[in-house]
Parts: C-alpha cells; sequence; structure tokens
C-alpha cells in the first residue's frame, strides 16, 4: 500500500474553503473544486516506492496484473476502471447528462472518424466509455437528479406567474410524461436566447419572492433556482432545472447517477466515485457547448423519485452503498476506537480515503514494506495512518486491516 499525493483541480465553481477544510490546510483564496485519487491522465496521483514521486498510472502500466489483479485486467483492460474525488461545489456545476457504453463508443468513433479534435469545444465524446457516477455527502449537499412528474413541474413553473412559461405548464399538463418532458426540454434549449433571458430573469425574481413567503410549496427549490441564477444571471438552464427533483442529501446520503438522467450539484462537500470517463452532454449552467439533438438523443425522458441512498450495514461493519455497476464499488467504515480490527479483502485495487479521524492500515500479506515514517517516525514496517483527508492506494495482493477511530470509504471495482 501507499499513501497518495493528489491533484486539487481550480475548477470556477469549487468552494474556496471546503476542500482546505477537509485538508487541514490554510485556503488559498482560489476555487478548490475537485481532488482526484485515482490513475485518470489528465490528473494521476502519485506515490513513492523509494524512487521518488511515480504517478500511478505510470505505475499501472508498468506491471497491470500485480497492480490491479488478473480478474480485473481481463474484465476492464490494463487500466484502473474507476476515479475517485472530493468534490466541493461552491456554485452550480454544469446540467449535464452522461451516455451509456454503446453511445459513448458509437458517439467517440462517430467524432473521431469526422476529425473533431478532442480539445475542440464542440466535441461530446472525449472517450469510448461511460460514466455512471455516485456522490456521498459529506456536509449538506445540494443537488438535481431526474426528472420530476410533469403535472409537479407544471404547478411549479406556473406558481411563477411568468406568462412566457404558460405554453411550457400546458405542455406538461396535457401530453404523455415522456412527450412532456421531451416537448418542453426542447422548447427550452431551442428558444431565442435574448427572449429566454428575460424569461429567465423575471422567471428567477418571481423565485426569490416564493422563497422567501411563508409556507410557499417548494420554497427550499425555487431558493436553489435563484441562488444558481446569481451565478448565471439569464441562463436557460435554470428553466430546464425546473422540470428536475431538487434533493437535499444529509451527511452519508448518495445519489447513483446513471446514464441518461440530467443532474446539477449545486452546492457542499462530497466524495465522488465514477467510471473514468469525461463524457459529459450539457444541458445548461454553463457557458459551455450545447449540442440540443445530441443532448435529446441521450436523455431518458423518465420521471420518478431520486433514489436517495443510504448505506447498507453488512455483519463484518462494511456499509455499502449499492449501484448497478462493476467498474466501482464505493463502501464505507465507521472505526470506533477499541473495536476489534477489521480485514478488507484482496484481489481488486483499492483507494482509502479518511474523511475524519485517524485510521491505521496495516498489511496482513503482499510485499514487505518499508516503515511509514510520515505520521510517526517509530511506524512500523507494513503500517501505514491515515488522518483526515489522505488516501492511500492497494494493490490487488495485499490484505489490509483496519483500526482507529475515524471514517473510511473505500473505492474498488465489483468482485
Amino acid at each position: 500500500m501507499n499513501r497518495l499525493t493528489n491533484t486539487i483541480r481550480p475548477y470556477a465553481w469549487g468552494s474556496t474553503t471546503a476542500i482546505p477544510e477537509l485538508l487541514g490546510t490554510p485556503p488559498t483564496g482560489e476555487p478548490q473544486a475537485e481532488l482526484w485519487m485515482g490513475a485518470h491522465p489528465g490528473a494521476p496521483s502519485r506515490i513513492d516506492r523509494g524512487q521518488g514521486p511515480i504517478p500511478l498510472d505510470t505505475v499501472i502500466d508498468a506491471d497491470p496484473t500485480a497492480e490491479l489483479g488478473e480478474a480485473t485486467v481481463k474484465r476492464f483492460g490494463p487500466h484502473l476502471p474507476f476515479l475517485f474525488k472530493v468534490l466541493a461545489a461552491g456554485a452550480p456545476l454544469s446540467l449535464q447528462v452522461h451516455p451509456d457504453l454503446d453511445q459513448a463508443a458509437a458517439g467517440y468513433a462517430d467524432e473521431e472518424a469526422r476529425g473533431i479534435p478532442l480539445d475542440a469545444p464542440n466535441r461530446n465524446y472525449k472517450d469510448a466509455n461511460h460514466k455512471p457516477e455516485m456522490i456521498v455527502a459529506l456536509s449538506p449537499f445540494v443537488g438535481l437528479c431526474g426528472f420530476r412528474r410533469p403535472t409537479e413541474a407544471a404547478d411549479l413553473i406556473d406558481a411563477l406567474g411568468i406568462p412566457t412559461l404558460a405554453p411550457y405548464v400546458d405542455i406538461l399538463r396535457a401530453h404523455p410524461e415522456d412527450r412532456a418532458l421531451r416537448e418542453v426540454l426542447a422548447a427550452v434549449l431551442g428558444a431565442e436566447p435574448d427572449a429566454m433571458a428575460e424569461t429567465v430573469r423575471a422567471a428567477t425574481e418571481a423565485a426569490a419572492r416564493l422563497a422567501a413567503t411563508p409556507g410557499t410549496p417548494h420554497a427550499t427549490a425555487y431558493a436553489a433556482y435563484a441562488s444558481a441564477a446569481q451565478s448565471f444571471p439569464g441562463d436557460r438552464g435554470i428553466i430546464a432545472a425546473m422540470l428536475l427533483n431538487h434533493v437535499l442529501l444529509q451527511p452519508g446520503e448518495a445519489l447513483y447517477l446513471g446514464a441518461g438522467v440530467p443532474h446539477a450539484y449545486l452546492s457542499g462537500l462530497g466524495v465522488e466515485i465514477m467510471a473514468n470517463s469525461d463524457n459529459v452532454l450539457r444541458c445548461g449552467l454553463t457557458p459551455k457547448h450545447i449540442d440540443v439533438p445530441e443532448l435529446l438523443r441521450i436523455v431518458r425522458f423518465e420521471a420518478g423519485d431520486p433514489g436517495v441512498l443510504r448505506p447498507e450495514a453488512a455483519p463484518d461493519g462494511e456499509e455499502l452503498y449499492p449501484a448497478p455497476i462493476d467498474e466501482f464499488r464505493l463502501s464505507r467504515h465507521l472505526l470506533a476506537p477499541g473495536a476489534d480490527p477489521r480485514t478488507l479483502p484482496s484481489g481488486t485495487p483499492q483507494i482509502l480515503l479518511c474523511t475524519s479521524g485517524e485510521v491505521r492500515l496495516r498489511t496482513l500479506d503482499g510485499p514487505e514494506l518499508e516503515p511509514d515514517t510520515t505520521s510517526s517516525p517509530s511506524a512500523p514496517a507494513g503500517t501505514l495512518t491515515l488522518v483526515q483527508g489522505e488516501s492511500a492506494y492497494v494493490p490487488a495482493g495485499e490484505r489490509i486491516e483496519l483500526t482507529g477511530q475515524g471514517t473510511l470509504f473505500r473505492a474498488t471495482v465489483t468482485a
């Protein structure tokens, strides 16, 4: 096992304080949006096995079977199939959707054949992989996930009292669910920009008034739309967002975002895991390219409950966040002082993240390790202590024993 040195991505929507508070470092005054843990070539973590820091993707490329395990390489190829993150939203992320595996492969092949550069602003598919993802809240976390029932969306929009939104309300109330959602989203994204900007401004002013009115249904959702409009004034994504479920996660709760599900994160700190892909089609809350025809082809126009997840406890103390995906498996260990040690199985690659307290890792088998002197000069060989914000990489051949007092998230693949 090896301690990870990770990269912080300074996207504009990032919080200036949340990740520094987790890591115990002073804020820089600049946004710190995501802490990446993994082997994504865009910002791989680094490990030191005695020859100085080496990018994790380079280590894995040198011997994929030893690092990932034979079964993982056979199923997913010679690369770590997931990317693990800490995400800190100080402003809304773009309203977005991800393709399924077949759509991603076809879209990537098509854009490659047409010669669209990977860094072109109108490029939709950066790779041939899908991007299912899961977010687990570390603080109260606000997001949008999946479509509301059309009649509920109609009531919410109608209450704003904006005449130019009345045709959308009529469609939502008159047509079958999938047709109604498709027609309204297409109309919003295809509307004349200046006229839509005026409608959005009037709608967000009305939303702010309703949010401040005692007893208003959907008051917290109206407040979220009004807040998002401060970052994206006049953006048509504000109206598109009103079609989606507004979700407030409490710490420990999670959302799973499958292919075709429109979503956006608005504020809060969480841990996120996803398949190793950059494929995003945007719907709004962004100055970036929006490919409306391709978006409408990818979105699943299905309304329903957003499906807030809570961890499922196992007899060994592990708490699993269930997801219908093999590329990643996310679980949590809440460790109490004096409790029996817990053993993590070997056979798959793992990334372990401590989000509170102090957790001690001990290798039960695998290669003999040098003492970890980062946290303690007298640490015995084969041990590693993680404090809040620190993480470690465990190759497939090692079983790890956990002790201490704190919270540890475990990211791996489904065995």
